[in-house]
Parts: C-alpha cells; structure tokens; sequence
C-alpha cells in the first residue's frame, strides 16, 4: 500500500476508491490513516449495519458471549469497540473478529457500525488466526479451520496448506475440523495430543491435499468407532467414568513419550486402531481408571 500512487490529499488511490465505495454503499469515512506498526492505510468508517456480515469461514456464535456483551453494552450505555472489516466486493462488508460485538449491534437495532475498514481483504484471514474476542475451544477453532480451507480453496486454488499454516495454525485443526463437520460432538480433545504429533501439512494445491485430509479424517473416525465398542464394553463391566475413553487412548496409542523417530500420521492412526481392536477389556479396574484420570487433572510443577 505504501507504493500506490498518492493523490493531491496524500492518500493512496485505494483509498480514495474504497472511501467513495463506502459513501455509495451509505456509510461514513471518518478518517484515513495509517497503523503504527506497519504504516498500512486503513479507513475509520460508520458502515450501514445490514451490509456487515461475519466471514462466511469462522466459528459459529456463543450465545453465552453474545448475551454478556449485550448486557454490558446495554448497561453502560455506549458502543467503545469497533470491529475490523474488510470488502471483498462492493457493497459486502466481512467483519473476521467482530461477529459477536456485530449480533449485540444487531439485538439493540442499531442502524450503523463502526468499524476499522482493511484495504486488503486477504488480511481477513491472518486476523482470523489471531481473533482473541473470545478464547476458542478445540471445536470452534477446527470448524473455523476447514471454513477457512474450503473457502481458500475456491478462492485460492493454485495455493496449498503450506501457504497458509500461520493461518491454520496447526494442521491437525483440518483434520479434526472434517471430524467435527460431520459430528459436532466428536471427542476431538482426545485424539488432539496424538494428532498434533503426527500431523503435518501437506505439500500441494488444496484440490490434492483435501481427499488426503479426507482420508486422514476416515481413519480417526474409524480409530473413534473402535474406542466406541471398548468403552460400551468397560460399561457393561461397570466401569463408568469420564476419563475412561482417554484412559484407552493412553493405553493403545503407538507413541511413547520418549520416542525420538515418530510414525507416519498413516502408521500411528492403522498401529492405534489395531491397539484398540485388541484392548482387553477384562484387565482394566475402575481404580486405574480414576487413578489416571486424578493424574491427568493434576496441575503440572
């Protein structure tokens, strides 16, 4: 942005453009400036609240979120928190960090949002990797991972996993992000330590990398269906608690803590459904389980 021609006024050509743009769609620019770190323009705007919407690629809302900020904007009385935006078209407004604040705008029938208007629409997903609004769980970071895959690869699709891992953060994200797609209650937190280990990204356009992460995302399902049938069968047994499914994981995965060679994300997922085919039952008492699970919770020195 820096070596776009400026005018008379010292602004960039983009962004006289983008605040025309702005003016035509209905709203306000406020103020043109630049940001202290990278000295990038960006735009202060009042952008017509029908015409801001969340990226189509971030987790869904926290209705516990929503209503905590909706009581304390209505309780103070002021709105002192605009959201980022960007356009990736005329007349859309994509807002990567500022889905709840939108929704209590929304619920209080507000008619503008103020807002901090990015040239550059591809920063939508750099800020996604860094939306802090609201602390992620597991579930919500993977499903905002995959939304962000299958939308970058109808975007961008000469460009792979490689060319965004700061934005996907970690690739086990997309593999559990396919799990969760399907079933939004999958126990990813326990597959999580052992994915992380073994998971990498793949090199290639996302038209190739997305039937392997399919395929990666089969064979977790199918390691999870095994541990299904063990638990049902420590259940008939009586043994009820719950760290029991973690407490086969820790006993069937084919990674010791002091393995310095690890397997192939192909190798660890066959070697782990075959160690949960072959989990004996009858050996387990509900004291190793609670024993474990005392361990596990423990807060490390």
């Amino acid at each position: 942005m820096k070596d776009t021609p400026a005018g008379a006024d010292g602004a960039p050509r983009a962004v006289r453009e983008m605040s025309e743009q702005v003016a035509a769609d209905g709203g306000t620019v406020l103020a043109a400036f630049r940001e202290p770190v990278g000295g990038h323009w960006q735009l202060f705007a009042l952008l017509p609240i029908d015409k801001v919407a969340p990226t189509p690629y971030q987790r869904d809302l926290s209705p516990t979120h929503v209503k905590r900020l909706h009581d304390a904007v209505k309780k103070i009385g002021r709105f002192v928190d605009p959201i980022v935006v960007v356009s990736p078209q005329r007349g859309v407004y994509w807002t990567p960090n500022g889905h709840h604040r939108l929704k209590v705008l929304q619920k209080l029938k507000a008619d503008v949002v103020p807002a901090l208007l990015i040239l550059e629409p591809e920063v939508a997903f750099q800020i996604l990797a860094l939306n802090t609004e609201k602390a992620h769980n597991l579930k919500e970071k993977s499903l905002e991972v995959i939304r962000m895959y299958r939308g970058l690869a109808e975007s961008e699709p000469r460009s792979g996993e490689e060319d965004y891992a700061f934005q996907f953060e970690a690739p086990h994200l997309v593999t559990l992000g396919l799990l969760y797609e399907q079933n939004k209650r999958f126990a990813g937190g326990a597959f999580a330590p052992l994915l992380r280990r073994v998971d990498g990204f793949l090199s290639g356009t996302f038209a190739k990398t997305l039937p392997v992460r399919e395929a990666r995302a089969e064979k977790v399902r199918a390691a999870d269906a095994a541990l299904a049938d063990v638990v049902a069968q420590l259940k008939k047994r009586g043994i009820r608690h719950p760290f029991v499914k973690n407490y086969v994981l820790a006993r069937t995965t084919p990674l010791g803590r002091a393995r310095k060679t690890l397997p192939s994300f192909d190798q660890a997922l066959d070697k782990l459904l075959a160690n949960i085919e072959a989990f004996d039952v009858s050996k387990v008492r509900y004291d190793d389980v609670q024993r474990a699970g005392v361990m596990a919770a423990a807060p490390a020195d």
